[in-house]
């Protein structure tokens, strides 16, 4: 029987469930570079450049086994540009009996293979993901009878599942969770490693030649371009993180300085997200690293939780709601999207850094993403569903799985608390204690009034205002509107005049 095997450019593992069992002799594996996916939102140069890199380079890994592997370049004159015509195209050359695909991790694209599974002539099989630790029917499992779906709940059930950081039944040094330890600011350090880089193949300068001829006016610096474009680079990355940045991961994970865009961040979730990676061989390398005494258990425990807790955690979420998740909007947030999250031009330092730096890298991490570009976005009344294709465009390692919960969910409150209990909203101080930004901004997080008053002040207490209808009874937020009803009817006023007054300038572009 011969079998067309249709794997996307987020599935680029040789263990991911539609090559399972596949037979080099009679299979095809089809691979489409589809236009309508680079432009289904306007994607960053460098995110296009890495997915369509490494697609390539897998289909290359694929040959070298024996398999026949049917690639349809983006500038392949008869490429039609979509998946679904392209699916048509192949069937048609190779007459397959049977297609086999992995599931989407996008719901747009698995109702597409839903309607290819009714309406193709052919047998059609779709897998779970493989690649993930939890399937999707054991998180339902794990969700179902549950008020509220806690994080660290989950996490602690994958860390028995998995046996990781385990002494028996009991978690390594007595405890779960050693944030306690972590989060620590940061000190500039003039030395500090990067991430491992690497130099474009003469295949992926190709690829970035063909991206800067094709979607020259999207977001995002296409160069220099360095990341890992295959599994054995993948594999470099990761071994330079567990050696020179996982034993100071933990203490600076929440920290932020100017000109430092990684500290200690593993920048891997790419590589993971598009399966150069694989989630539970590179969290036993990080226990390896704390078990022969190379790193210290609080930085292990808290990278492994990132990855079998959250990244977890919010596919499970994601899929539970996938089919309206973009189009929450709890707090019924309306402003416009405005245009300094493209350019970065505003006299904020943080939001000019973390904005500057993904527009060069691709790449911000959680923290920046959480507490500075999504804080302000919940803070100003952002409309969530233009926030959620804002990060999904700029960020390399953004698929919808994992963007759309940490974005619509936990960034912006717009699911109403399915994610968090209560909205990440913080004014300027937390920001000034965890980066060294504040010195060099044209607004003062210690002032609290007035044109010289950090933005976030006056917003913070115009979100708390404007949302106690919604937010007055959440036990969790209720110190914060003790402090709001208590507050002067004056001060109140005043509040609402610099938030009206922060708000025209953003629209404006001059904030």
């Amino acid at each position: 029987m011969k079998t067309l095997r249709f794997i996307f450019g987020d599935q680029l593992s040789p263990t991911v469930s539609a090559l399972r069992g596949a037979d080099p002799g009679s299979d095809v594996i089809l691979m489409v570079e589809a236009q309508a996916e680079a432009v289904s939102v306007r994607h960053h140069k460098k995110k296009i450049a890495f997915i369509l890199a490494a697609m390539r380079a897998f289909a290359d890994e694929l040959r070298a086994t024996g398999f026949q592997v049917d690639y349809v370049k983006m500038d392949d004159p008869d490429n039609t540009g979509s998946f679904s015509d392209e699916l048509d195209r192949a069937i048609t050359r190779h007459q397959p009996d049977a297609l086999v695909m992995t599931r989407a991790s996008e719901w747009r694209v698995l109702e597409m293979q839903r309607l290819w599974a009714e309406s193709l002539d052919l047998k059609v099989s779709l897998l779970e993901d493989s690649r993930f630790l939890c399937e999707e029917a054991q998180f339902r499992a794990w969700a179902a009878g549950r008020k509220a779906f806690v994080m660290e709940h989950f996490y602690r059930d994958m860390r028995r599942r998995t046996g990781l950081l385990m002494e028996v039944d009991q978690p390594a040094g007595g405890k779960w969770n050693f944030d306690h330890d972590n989060r620590k600011p940061a000190k500039p350090d003039l030395f500090m490693l990067h991430p491992r880089r690497f130099s474009p193949s003469a295949q992926t300068q190709e690829v970035i030649d063909l991206v800067a001829a094709r979607f020259g006016d999207h977001f995002g610096d296409l160069e220099p371009f360095w990341f890992a474009t295959n599994a054995a680079e993948a594999q470099l990355a990761r071994d330079h993180f567990l050696t020179h940045h996982l034993p100071r991961f933990g203490e600076t994970q929440d920290a932020m300085l100017e000109g430092q865009a990684f500290l200690n961040h593993a920048v891997l979730s790419l590589y993971l997200n598009v399966g150069l990676l694989e989630p539970l061989d590179l969290c036993r390398r990080a226990e390896q690293e704390w078990q022969a005494g190379r790193a210290p258990l609080p930085a292990v425990e808290g990278f492994i939780r990132q990855i079998i807790g959250w990244r977890e955690y919010v596919r499970g979420i994601y899929w539970l709601h996938a089919s309206d998740y973009t189009a929450f909007n709890h707090l019924d947030a309306k402003r416009p999207l405005p245009a300094l999250y493209w350019t970065g031009q505003t006299k904020m330092a943080c939001m000019r850094a973390a904005i500057g730096q993904t527009k060069r890298e691709a790449y911000a991490h959680h923290i920046q993403r959480l507490m500075v570009t999504g804080n302000f976005a919940l803070l100003a009344g952002l409309d969530p569903h233009a926030v959620h294709e804002w990060y999904l465009s700029v960020y390399a390692d953004a698929f919808e799985w994992v963007e759309v919960p940490n974005t619509i969910g936990m960034a912006l409150y717009a699911d109403g608390g399915i994610m968090a209990s209560k909205p990440y909203a913080a004014s300027g101080a937390y920001i000034n204690k965890m980066s060294d930004y504040c010195a060099n901004c044209a607004y003062d997080p210690a002032v609290k009034a007035g044109p010289k008053a950090c933005p976030f002040n006056p917003l913070y207490w115009d979100f708390i205002g404007r949302n106690e209808e919604k937010l007055g009874r959440n036990p969790r937020m209720g110190p914060v509107y003790a402090t709001w009803r208590k507050m002067a009817l004056g001060r109140r006023d005043e509040i609402k005049a610099d938030a009206q007054r922060i708000l025209e300038a953003l629209d404006n572009g001059n904030l």
